[in-house]
């Protein structure tokens, strides 16, 4: 099954989403900040990052740009509730930078999971 990383500072929120995906059977992993999942970062096991962009230690900006060097491949999705400024200009600047999707907090983890199994059937069959 694909593996999963989630980068999120928001506790309870990183444990909604790992909870959700362990039950869709996915291999979850998880960070608190950008430095924890660039340093902890498996590149043979981890097929998808849902990162959120506001975080202390390192932003989201930083893991999109080093995870696609480090794995040019890797599904990436951008969540923002987007700080003082709003999620918008955040978000466009994940998807400009390689983002494959991008949502603006709060969200619905229905359709992030939809995403989610959309992006990592479509790698399969490439």
């Amino acid at each position: 099954m694909p593996g999963i990383l989630i980068v999120e500072d928001d506790k309870e929120l990183r444990e909604m989403l790992k909870m959700s995906l362990l039950r869709k059977g996915y291999t979850v992993q998880e960070a608190e900040n950008g430095k924890e999942a660039i340093s902890h970062f498996k590149p043979f096991i981890t097929d998808l990052v849902v990162t959120d962009l506001i975080m202390p230690e390192e932003d989201g900006i930083k893991v999109v740009i080093r995870l696609r060097e480090l794995k040019p491949t890797i599904k990436i999705i951008a969540i923002s509730g987007g700080g003082k400024v709003g999620p918008g200009s955040y978000l466009k600047l994940a998807k400009a930078l390689g983002a494959d999707a991008i949502y603006s907090k709060p969200f619905s983890i229905k359709d992030l999971i939809v995403k989610i199994e959309q992006l990592l059937d479509n790698e399969q069959h490439t």
